[in-house]
């Protein structure tokens, strides 16, 4: 059975348990939000996870990191250096997006040494190997699809991002549609492509059955894919858009009848008063499954500072009920993503999951600003430091700040206001016994 399917009988199973401690909440409550698919815990039967984590309704945000080579960078090493990185920022899960170099053995050396979730784009090696086979994308095989899908699950893939929601009506929209960047996820236009030069439907769509069947043996959580996602602000919430969602809604209540975990992947391009929408019509049309939103970005001018973009759209996405951020980092449009720029993505997305579970009152996410302020108030440094999202950083800060000149930090030094109003509360105004 699935963790879905015991979840379903009564069962408590063992990722229940832990994920239950990490949240703060009682395993009997995140047992029926996986029940009614309201929570999802990815977890493959295949890799016994050290730190499996929960996605959904009144949970921690979570935070997804994307890594992988591509054909200019195919060297694995890079990769699991980035790995380090992602993980030591605190990073929920790990997507291996990788076009380049060995593709199985780049997934395996991930696996290995990722604790977390760790999910794929299937779509990406099935276009690859077609085209290493001198063929073109339009060559590939509804065959090769379904064997590069149960080889990863093979491996120990958690998670897997399908776009089985790219359909022929949903094609059709585009015939209505004034969108200026068309399709911009990248399984998407291969499926696209796919469809269009061979006059087909989406093969996950049409054979939804088979996916849900290997799905369901390794016990893979769906992570139904927005193909047609916008990929600038004036594409967004248009018809092709929600034409997808409403596929994906219809196909999430066929993967729970299945036993099969289920979530949704969103936008993707979305300006700020538009992020709320998205959200409650993703949890109303797909029945509350888990909401994982790619951003959303909130403007499309801000090259080298995406990461922030994406910060603003996701603290507002998950303050209004999304329940897994995909990071995006400084060098999203421009490059293949350093080291650093992992660190710098992964932490910005964090900063917007902890402010939206404050707003959406997790268990422990205020109470850590409550401490932070304490801690100041003490102009306790090593306290604050320690409670800080990224410690390293605010270590390095208050050092290059010359902690010797004072307890104060260089910026008020002797007018620090925290000093001067302790001083204050020592006059006659402030005595409690007058």
């Amino acid at each position: 059975m699935t963790i879905k399917e015991q979840a379903q009988k009564g069962i408590i199973t063992k990722e229940i348990e832990i994920c239950a401690l990490a949240e703060g909440i009682e395993p009997e409550k995140l047992r029926k939000l996986v029940a009614e698919g309201k929570a999802v815990i990815p977890a493959n039967k295949k890799f016994r996870l050290s730190r499996p984590g929960a996605i959904g309704e009144g949970l921690r945000t979570k935070v997804n990191a994307n890594i992988g080579t591509s054909r200019d960078f195919p060297e694995p090493e890079p990769e699991l250096e980035k790995l380090k990185a992602a993980l030591a920022a605190g990073a929920d899960a790990i997507m291996d997006l990788s076009t380049g170099g060995p593709l199985d053995e780049i997934r395996k050396k991930i696996r290995e040494n990722c604790p977390v979730p760790l999910g794929t784009v299937p779509i990406y090696q099935v276009a690859v190997e077609t085209v290493q086979n001198n063929k073109s994308i339009v060559e590939m095989t509804v065959d090769h699809m379904f064997k590069v899908i149960e080889k990863q699950a093979e491996d120990g893939i958690d998670f897997m991002t399908i776009h089985c929601g790219v359909t022929r009506t949903v094609l059709e929209r585009f015939n209505y549609s004034q969108r200026i960047l068309g399709v911009v996820s990248r399984g998407g236009s291969f499926l696209v492509e796919w469809m269009v030069y061979n006059d087909k439907e989406n093969p996950f769509y049409e054979n939804f059955d088979d996916l849900l069947a290997i799905a369901k043996e390794y016990d893979i959580t769906l992570s139904l894919g927005d193909g047609i996602r916008p990929g600038c602000l004036a594409d967004a919430t248009d018809g092709p858009q929600i034409q997808e969602l409403i596929i994906l809604g219809e196909l999430t209540l066929q993967a729970w009848e299945a036993g099969v975990q289920v979530m949704i992947e969103g936008p993707g391009h979305v300006p700020l008063d538009q992020v709320e929408t998205n959200v409650k019509l993703e949890k109303r049309i797909c029945h509350g499954a888990p909401f994982y939103v790619l951003g959303p970005l909130v403007t499309d001018i801000a090259p080298g500072y995406d990461h922030i973009g994406c910060a603003i759209g996701g603290a507002i996405a998950a303050a209004a009920g999304a329940d897994f951020l995909c990071y995006v980092t400084p060098a999203e449009h421009l490059r293949l993503p350093t080291v650093e720029d992992i660190r710098e993505g992964v932490i910005a997305a964090r900063i917007a999951g902890h402010a939206a579970d404050i707003v959406k009152g997790v268990p422990g996410a205020i109470e850590k600003d409550i401490a932070m302020a304490k801690a100041r108030a003490r102009l306790d440094w090593e306290e604050q430091i320690r409670l800080s999202i990224d410690p390293e950083k605010a270590k390095r800060y208050r050092k290059e700040g010359g902690v010797s000149k004072g307890k104060a930090c260089t910026m008020c030094g002797e007018y620090c206001a925290i000093k001067v109003f302790e001083r204050a509360k020592l006059k006659k105004f402030f005595s409690k016994d007058e």
